[in-house]
């Protein structure tokens, strides 16, 4: 694993949208790669091969809700999303996850590399609640084995995110 502050990831790795928005935006955030595997692409894995508690690592799920069409969801890797938590704190009667082969042409992003940051439009987002118990949590940098950190806060300012209670 190679973990990088915002100020050096400019000069040592290959920038992903992720990362240039977040230093247009001028959020500070740290880089965590690490090395993937094309059988394992769980948040479960980022995790450990960071270092970091898996409930500090957010995995980022598309839905699609009844009325309210395409939505996020960002919770903890070793948790599993509530449809139903979900669905309400959407307003929504009913959500369920898209298909993986609707996930590129829908955010942009394709499976283990999926963040809330910079897909394709902006949809509402929703965070679990647990985020904000952390000084930092990682998602997604946009690409496969590697993860920015950054403060909750800056997260939920950024994205404009709600916060709610979404797993199981």
């Amino acid at each position: 694993m190679r973990l990088l502050s915002f100020s050096e990831g400019s000069d040592r790795l290959t920038k992903t949208n992720v990362m240039r928005l977040l230093d247009a935006a001028k959020i500070q955030y740290r880089v965590a790669e690490y090395a993937w595997d094309e059988s394992d692409l769980s948040g479960i894995h980022a995790a450990d091969a960071i270092g970091m508690p898996q409930e500090q690592i957010f995995k980022t799920l598309v839905a699609r809700g009844e009325k309210r069409g395409f939505l996020v969801f960002c919770i903890p890797v070793c948790c599993e999303l509530d449809l139903k938590k979900a669905a309400k704190a959407a307003g929504d009667k009913k959500v369920e996850l898209i298909h993986v082969k609707d996930l590129l042409p829908t955010t942009g992003y394709i499976r283990g590399g999926c963040s809330p940051i910079g897909m394709k439009k902006p949809f509402p987002t929703y965070l679990d609640e647990t985020a904000i118990l952390y000084d930092e949590i990682g998602v997604s940098a946009g690409c496969r084995g590697c993860q920015v950190l950054l403060a909750p806060g800056s997260l939920i300012d950024y994205v404009n995110l709600d916060l709610a209670d979404l797993t199981q």
